[in-house]
């Protein structure tokens, strides 16, 4: 629920908030997310009951108004959701709603049991789809155009004399609107005159654009006098827009899913949205201080789903405020408003600067500002790093994707000489194909540091993780600070060649130290080749990081 004051946004007064939204609570905007019914959903998307409970306190914390958890009665885990929620988790800003159907055709709401579902969810506010689209109430419910508009009376008005608060989806709308307007704007009306607080009016084939869903909302708002809100699938790739849009045309009620998870291709993406009502429309649709954890949230809520967060996510994407071309860095040295529609931190994100075969000298001097190594204003060492950063990419590096591995290059050119901690005196990898069909992989490195000569051998599963072991093992005993380092990611891409059949490979490997993650890349001729260049320059770095003094 959306607020105009901090003071509008007190601690509910039970688990799942009052039943009315009389706590005192701003009511004129409501931000309701959906995630856990509509966005669960997606394809590839198979939440469990501690899941539920942990996004939904995550969405707790963002600020929204509403957290639709589900269908009670429908199936098991949502029983338990509703049942668990209302004992393990208190919100301080949402309200929990529980999504179910008119009741059946032919019956009364009073004897329905998936309406008795609802409303022994304990949940306070209930969401119900009704149908809005002639040839669906025909055709899917099969019962009379006037059975459906009482379907939608008797529901509402039961749940509404049982205390709970009432919204509801007109599926299909905006479809049955064009195919008949006067009997979509009937089952409209007749929710709002049964008590139904807000209609929202659903492009549920996400088949609309901007300026349709605009003329539609004025319309409806116009000839009902209900409370409109808009739910949006992204079909068109403008579920965003057409949230917007609809809220241009009078809509007070916005539905969304976290990362615009959903059925087929998504919802209109809760973060966009709202960080456009906020920043762009003026509107305290969020708690103070709630849109810094934005990008939090979101990647919160991607690893509870086990989706990689989207790099290019408008706002929250870790390349949304990513500067690459030297054009931009230039004019963003002198002020970053220049290219950025935003501060980035009012999301909770960064600025980043991207070194590639594309960067300038002030792509450089942002990018070392960035990485706390001063360039002391050397425009000839600036010059310098461009070159090498261009000569590298050419032979297939990429160091956009690896800020490590910059950054020791960039060291490397400002000191004078390579952070040093080991040296690689040689290497090689055995893969034995064995008779019964399994394969052994075994690796020998040989290393000096701080002035010992180090022989070691391990297997591993493959060779590249043998190399890893074997490097571990002949190292930890000089830096033990090495055992708190973990690959967390290794990717490999075969380049373009050159000779006929022959061809470059790229490895980016990701390590992590418990505390942050840093990316290194290594070229060769083969993938072995290279992934043993980005693993020294991730041990390297995981030393620098500890803060160690070079061995030689």
């Amino acid at each position: 629920m959306t607020t105009e004051t901090d003071s509008l946004h007190p601690a509910a007064t039970g688990a799942a908030g009052t039943a009315d939204g009389g706590s005192g609570v701003d009511d004129s905007f409501h931000v309701f997310d959906t995630t856990l019914r509509d966005g669960a959903q997606r394809e590839g998307i198979n939440l469990t009951v501690a899941d539920k409970l942990t996004i939904a306190r995550h969405l707790d914390d963002f600020g929204v108004g509403f957290i639709e958890g589900g269908w009670p009665g429908a199936n098991p885990r949502d029983t338990e959701f509703f049942a668990r929620a209302k004992q393990e988790v208190r919100f301080r800003h949402a309200q929990l709603v529980a999504f179910g159907a008119t009741r059946r055709a032919g019956a009364t709401a009073a004897e329905d049991q998936q309406v008795k579902a609802l409303l022994e969810s304990g949940a306070p506010v209930i969401t119900l789809v009704a149908k809005a689209h002639d040839r669906h109430v025909e055709l899917a419910l099969r019962t009379t155009l006037d059975e459906n508009i009482a379907m939608v009376r008797d529901t509402v008005s039961h749940l509404r004399a049982q205390g709970r608060r009432v919204f509801v989806d007109c599926e299909h709308f905006f479809d049955g609107y064009r195919a008949n307007p006067g009997y979509a704007k009937a089952v409209v009306r007749a929710a709002h005159e049964a008590g139904a607080d807000v209609v929202i009016l659903c492009d549920t084939n996400g088949g609309m654009l901007p300026a349709q869903i605009q003329a539609v909302v004025s319309t409806v708002l116009a000839d009902t006098g209900a409370r409109l809100g808009i739910h949006a699938q992204d079909d068109t790739g403008c579920a965003v827009a057409n949230t917007l849009a609809a809220v241009d045309a009078g809509a007070t009620h916005v539905q969304c899913t976290a990362n615009g998870y959903g059925e087929r291709v998504g919802n209109a993406n809760l973060f966009p949205v709202v960080a456009a009502l906020e920043l762009k429309y003026g509107k305290k649709v969020l708690p103070e201080g709630s849109l810094t954890e934005m990008t939090r949230i979101s990647h919160a809520i991607a690893e509870v789903v086990n989706l990689t967060p989207s790099t290019h996510q408008p706002y929250v994407g870790v390349s949304a405020f990513a500067h690459k071309a030297g054009l931009h860095a230039s004019a963003i040295k002198v002020d970053p408003d220049l290219y950025q529609h935003i501060d980035p931190e009012r999301v909770g994100n960064t600025m980043r600067m991207l070194v590639s075969d594309m960067a300038g000298r002030a792509s450089i001097e942002l990018k070392g500002k960035e990485l706390g190594v001063d360039l002391g204003g050397d425009r000839t060492l600036v010059a310098r790093v461009v070159e090498r950063v261009k000569e590298r990419e050419l032979k297939g590096y990429t160091y956009e994707a690896a800020d490590a591995s910059f950054e020791l290059l960039l060291r490397t050119e400002v000191e004078g000489r390579a952070r040093r901690y080991f040296r690689t005196e040689s290497w090689r990898a055995i893969v034995e194909d064995r008779p019964d069909g399994t394969h052994a992989n075994e690796a020998t490195v040989k290393l000096w540091a701080k002035g010992e000569r180090i022989v070691a051998t391990a297997e591993g599963n493959g060779p590249v993780n043998a190399l890893d072991l074997a490097m571990r093992a002949g190292l930890e005993r000089i830096y033990p600070q090495l055992a708190k380092l973990e690959l967390v990611d290794y990717k490999v891409r075969i380049l373009e060649g050159k000779h006929g059949t022959q061809s470059t490979t790229r490895v980016l490997i990701t390590t992590s130290d418990g505390e942050g993650e840093w990316a290194t890349v290594g070229v060769g001729e083969n993938v072995i080749a290279a992934s043993w260049q980005a693993l020294e320059d991730a041990y390297t770095y995981g030393l620098l990081r500890a803060g160690l003094d070079p061995a030689e």
